[in-house]
């Protein structure tokens, strides 16, 4: 998983903001290593939040915003009744089947930022009252709020683990890397 972010990363715009998503992917992944799906479920801290909730929500908003950019409707619908779902495992859900899920629409969104003409084209916004109304951003736009989105949980995921175990993102970055090396 990309752990630092080169200045020249992929050569283009477009590499370079799926390079800074993947990075932050990467942290919030690497939160759950060695972890069972007990213990990445657990709030250990004042907060609601869970990694595997973490998990879970990042992979449902990611696609739900490419899906809103490609005019389709998302995979998961969320309303008043049921929103807090997207923050907890539920029914046969796993840490390991929301990574997958979340694996897919990685790949889904940098095959669809890829085939963009162009960054600079746009789609519309939700109605929703904290948009402007008939608003409208670009792709460019939707990547670098999926990298915000993702690096802000990406700091909570770091929190959680911590005052899970007091493993740091620093020695869960060179576990992975170790791992690495011996696969």
């Amino acid at each position: 998983m990309v752990t630092h972010v080169p200045a020249e990363a992929h050569g283009d715009e477009r590499g370079a903001l799926l390079s800074f998503i993947a990075e932050q992917r990467g942290g919030i992944r690497r939160a759950v290593l060695g972890l069972t799906d007990e213990q990445a479920s657990s709030r250990p801290s004042a907060s609601e939040l869970s990694l595997a909730g973490l998990i879970k929500h990042v992979a449902e908003v990611e696609q739900m915003w490419v899906s809103l950019a490609k005019g389709e409707p998302p995979a998961v619908v969320r309303d008043q009744s049921n929103w807090h779902e997207c923050f907890q495992l539920v029914e046969d859900e796993t840490v390991a089947s929301q990574l997958a899920y979340w694996d897919k629409v990685a790949a889904e969104t940098e095959a669809y930022i890829r085939s963009v003409p162009s960054l600079d084209d746009t789609f519309a916004l939700p109605a929703q009252p904290w948009f402007p109304p008939d608003a409208r951003v670009s792709h460019r736009w939707l990547c670098l709020h999926l990298i915000r989105e993702t690096a802000r949980h990406a700091g909570h995921a770091d929190i959680i683990r911590e005052s899970l175990d007091g493993r740091t993102a620093f020695e869960l970055v060179a576990e992975e890397q170790r791992a690495g090396a011996e696969a």
